[in-house]
């Protein structure tokens, strides 16, 4: 049943609800976050590679998984899967607190990835069933917010549980916090599914161009997490530990405040306007010779790619077969976890040059990714018979 069968009363609330659960889970996994290089390094011995190994294991599953968390949402229901992902959750709550090695430690990691993949997909298939044609873009904006706000206010706060209490303390929490969010969506009603109606395909061809759109703004914002403070040490200026901050509040703001641009004015503009802004923003930060110039572009940077997401995710939506949404949903996810692993990687290498470049390959990305975005969204248009939205 969609948004349009529903009073706006019952929508609203179980959107609340998918919401509600989608950020306790994600603090759970990001509670976790600041305390993984201590328990590698102190608890178990191993060498700051491994820690690097530990995260990586849970992006790569992540991406791997989300396809198929999308076809599993639209054959069961969300609420099914995204409550499995609480459990898987739980289950790596669990993990963390047995003796099982490095190796143990990975697989668990693998597991949680298995979880996020579950619960991110899942939840967006239900949002776009849920939301109202005129409001979808602004649902899914909020919807992709909620995970974000849920990985940053969890590293904070598992940092406050280390200090003030133990290794066990941030286990406890990241077990409470999944099993609370599986009671708020027991309380929700199943979402909609189309039984064996579902596509087999893993990677709908609607999914490809705004895909590669969302890499290339994810490539940005993985330079200014691996790049920003050393680039601003290398010149001598303090305080570039805070970049990644202060993008972070350029992407929460301009998602709630702008959130409703590509339902108003229609994706392409809005992929324009958020490629160019994030390329300008990379490229103050690359020239930066103060702190102030490049916080700007920091700002400008989270506020550009911020609405990448809901923009693509309405042109994905609006092209992709209904039997294919659910695949196509996940496979656009796993785009930006494409984007943050090319970044730090062919960033790592520009910043051989000196890091201004890497920040220059960063903007230059952005910018290369309107190709991608503009075709998909004028693609949309030309196969709806002519722009559904404003243009």
């Amino acid at each position: 049943m969609t948004s349009r069968m529903l009073p706006t009363q019952t929508w609203a609330r179980t959107f609340a609800g998918v919401l509600t659960a989608l950020f306790g889970t994600f603090t759970a996994f990001g509670v976790v976050i600041p305390v993984i290089p201590r328990l590698v390094t102190e608890r178990l011995h191993g060498p700051p590679l491994a820690v690097g190994a530990a995260f990586t294991a849970s992006a790569a599953t992540a991406l791997l998984a989300r396809p198929y968390a999308g076809r599993l949402a639209q054959r069961w229901g969300s609420r099914p899967v995204m409550i499995i992902g609480c459990g898987l959750a739980l289950v790596v709550a669990g993990g963390y607190a047995l003796p099982l090695g490095q190796g143990g430690l990975f697989f668990v990691r693998m597991i949680m990835g298995v979880g996020e993949a579950l619960m991110f997909t899942a939840g967006s298939v239900w949002t776009v069933a849920l939301a109202p044609d005129e409001r979808r873009g602004q649902l899914i904006g909020l919807y992709g917010l909620a995970m974000w706000s849920g990985l940053t206010v969890g590293p904070v706060l598992g940092e406050l549980l280390y200090r003030t209490g133990s290794y066990a303390s941030v286990w406890i929490c990241a077990a409470v916090l999944p099993v609370i969010s599986a009671a708020v969506l027991s309380l929700l009603p199943r979402g909609p599914r189309l039984g064996a109606g579902v596509s087999r395909r893993l990677l709908p061809r609607a999914a490809l161009l705004p895909g590669l759109s969302l890499c290339s703004g994810a490539y940005g914002y993985a330079t200014i997490v691996g790049f920003g403070a050393l680039a601003l040490a290398d010149r001598g200026i303090g305080g570039g530990a805070a970049l990644l901050s202060i993008f972070s509040g350029g992407y929460v703001v301009t998602r709630l405040a702008g959130g409703r641009l590509p339902d108003l004015v229609g994706p392409l503009r809005v992929i324009v306007l958020a490629g160019v802004v994030e390329a300008v923003g990379l490229a103050l930060i690359a020239l930066a010779p103060a702190w102030w110039p490049a916080a700007l572009g920091a700002l400008l940077a989270g506020g550009g790619c911020t609405l990448l997401y809901p923009a693509l995710a309405l042109i994905t939506i609006d092209t992709v077969p209904p039997a294919e949404r659910g695949a196509a949903l996940g496979a656009i996810a796993s785009f930006f976890d494409v984007g943050m692993a090319l970044g730090g990687f062919t960033g790592g290498l520009a910043a051989g040059l000196g890091y201004p470049a890497a920040f220059w390959l960063a903007a230059a990305v952005a910018l290369g990714g309107l190709a991608a975005g503009t075709r998909a969204a004028r693609g949309a248009a030309l196969g709806a018979g002519g722009p559904t939205r404003p243009a």
